[in-house]
């Protein structure tokens, strides 16, 4: 495990604006926190993408936490009739027309957490996951405060803010998996982040796993 306590975050902002504009970890870095058959490897019809698929963007936005220490923010959606009710996420949505994918992950998380992009320094993306609940490619992008934002959740797109410190996601003891029976893929094993109330998993997990394998190429090239 890395430790960020001795790092500040302008230092981890200039490490990661370096390791973001070069070679990306892809599916191996998004694999570690992959669902998988539990037997055998992963169903090649999850990883295909069809060609009626719809586009969206998310954004990890980095800022000083309690203490000065590096965090996320995470959200948790409202209970609705949809794929994704109920859910910890990443803020984010889909694409409008043909604006650029980063324009998408600053206008939404505007839109659901009140942050100004003017006050985000965008630092580079990770690689594009596609989302077979949605059919949607989905585009995640990383952005960095100086300081804590003040944020004004949409109550209409957002039940609860949930910041969290990078140290938590770091540590391999707020990890864990269970084995769950899809009617399609038989039995799964599919890992998680484990939070205060909560579990990351899915396709916030696979996200996660890839900028935590950035975030541990950086400590091990510095």
């Amino acid at each position: 495990m890395i430790s960020l306590s001795s790092l500040s975050p302008p230092s981890l902002r200039e490490r990661l604006l370096a390791a973001l504009s070069g070679p990306l970890p892809g599916r191996s870095g998004q694999a570690r926190m992959a669902p998988a058959p539990y037997f055998g490897s992963m169903d090649e019809r999850w990883l295909a993408i069809p060609q009626d698929h719809r586009e969206a963007a998310v954004l990890l936005l980095l800022y000083p936490g309690a203490g000065g220490h590096p965090a996320l923010a995470l959200i948790r959606r409202p209970d609705y009739d949809g794929p994704h009710s109920g859910q910890v996420a990443l803020p984010g949505g889909r694409r409008e027309g043909d604006e650029a994918l980063a324009h998408t992950a600053l206008r939404e998380t505007q839109e659901e957490l009140g942050v100004d992009p003017a006050a985000l320094d965008l630092l580079g993306a990770l690689s594009p996951l596609y989302v077979r609940a949605s059919n949607h490619l989905v585009y995640p992008f990383v952005a960095s405060a100086a300081a804590r934002p003040d944020f004004v959740p949409c109550a209409r797109e957002v039940a609860a803010v949930i910041e969290t410190p990078l140290e938590r996601l770091l540590n391999p003891r707020y990890r864990g998996f269970e084995v769950v029976r899809f009617e399609s893929l038989g039995r799964v094993r599919v890992p998680y982040f484990a939070l205060p109330g909560t579990r990351i998993w899915g396709a916030t997990g696979m996200i996660l796993g890839e900028f935590l394998t950035v975030l541990e190429q950086t400590h091990d090239a510095a």
